[in-house]
């Protein structure tokens, strides 16, 4: 037996924790030698083989929380990949740390050989923490990383690409125009997917609001778009916009927060933005319009996992397939004003028709 699967975590410890939704595979990964300490997890794989999804390097305060964030995303993943369309499974990797101080090549290049372990199980790459040198480099030590610069390269661009179909779909749903001409969007968090959507949205005539907490992702910001106005990042959710972009991290919504929300509709790029389920309940019958987040960010997915196609990567079917997250965002605000069912529900359920045991579509 390999040592990672020494460190299986057993799904009666599991089942304590509110984010463990039977998930197939739980894993602990360590080598004291090069301060690697993290999680691997697979939620599901019954779309198909392999499960994929990034890795996300960070510095957690405990093992718990990096055990919570790993399996909170890697079930976000498995949704994504059902409303993609992809025909894969869904999984995650955390690294606990911080990727400005504890990044290291010999760190990476043992994290790459634990993905190994798991013998094409996993296919994992670029997420919060990581790069796309980063991923090359791992690249040197495992097969099972997607995102090759030579190939799909960076998935940060079509995730923006994707949140901006996604913004205009429910711009089309909720003020019967197709520009964004006028329109105030505030974005939270502009780092590479915030910045190139910022950039995407004021290309298309959208007054652009930012904040983020590092002082030079907004000089960057700036400097590409001198006329963008940044705000306190505490108080950006508040403004007085018409669309409000979380682009930072998860858990941006609780339910105190959700109603010091002004704007009419909600999308952005961050990951597992709900606190809680329930919020999207509450956005619902304020009749704010909330675009899923795994629905939204997709692009980055689906540019990546294009690599693994059997014909090879194909960037023509990857922007087409991108382009159809509009659609998929009309259809499902459709049905939640059909159904008087939020938006967050009406996801989840077109989701789980895919991997529970039904045809992809």
């Amino acid at each position: 037996m390999s040592v990672l699967f020494m460190n299986l975590i057993d799904s009666n410890y599991l089942k304590k924790f509110k984010e463990f939704d039977n998930h197939k595979l739980v894993i602990k990964i360590e080598d004291a030698s090069v301060n690697l300490k993290g999680f691997i997890a697979i939620h599901n794989d019954d779309l198909g083989l392999p499960a994929v999804g990034g890795t996300r390097m960070f510095a957690y305060q405990s093992e718990t929380q990096a055990l919570k964030d790993v399996l909170r995303l890697s079930q976000a993943m498995t949704y994504k990949c059902a409303i993609a369309k992809v025909h894969f499974g869904g999984g995650k990797g955390v690294i606990i740390g911080n990727p400005k101080t504890d990044k290291t090549p010999n760190l990476l290049k043992a994290y790459a050989k634990k993905i190994n372990e798991l013998e094409g199980k996993f296919y994992t790459g670029e997420d919060v923490g990581l790069t796309e040198n980063d991923v090359s480099f791992m690249l040197k030590y495992s097969k099972f990383f997607i995102g090759n610069p030579s190939l799909a390269g960076d998935p940060s661009p079509y995730a923006a690409l994707s949140v901006f179909y996604a913004m205009q779909g429910a711009v089309s749903f909720v003020f019967n125009k197709d520009s964004f001409s006028g329109l105030k969007v505030a974005i939270k968090g502009v780092g590479k997917v915030g910045r190139t959507l910022a950039k995407l949205l004021f290309d298309a005539g959208a007054q652009i609001y930012i904040a983020d907490i590092d002082e030079t992702a907004l000089i960057q910001t700036k400097k590409i778009i001198k006329k963008v106005e940044i705000v306190n990042p505490r108080k950006i959710h508040s403004l007085e916009v018409d669309i409000y972009s979380p682009c930072a991290l998860g858990n941006e919504f609780s339910l105190k927060k959700a109603r010091e929300i002004k704007a009419k509709i909600i999308c952005g790029g961050a990951n597992n933005q709900l606190a809680e389920q329930k919020v999207g309940d509450w956005f619902f019958r304020q009749k704010i319009v909330y675009v899923p987040d795994y629905v939204a960010n997709a692009g980055g997915l689906i540019n990546v996992v294009a690599e693994l196609e059997k014909d090879g990567y194909n960037k023509k079917r990857v922007l087409n397939k991108i382009f159809q997250i509009k659609k998929t965002v009309i259809n499902i605000l459709n049905l939640s004003k059909q159904n008087n069912k939020s938006t967050n529900k009406i996801a989840d359920e077109i989701a789980e028709s895919y991997f529970k045991g039904t045809k992809m579509k």
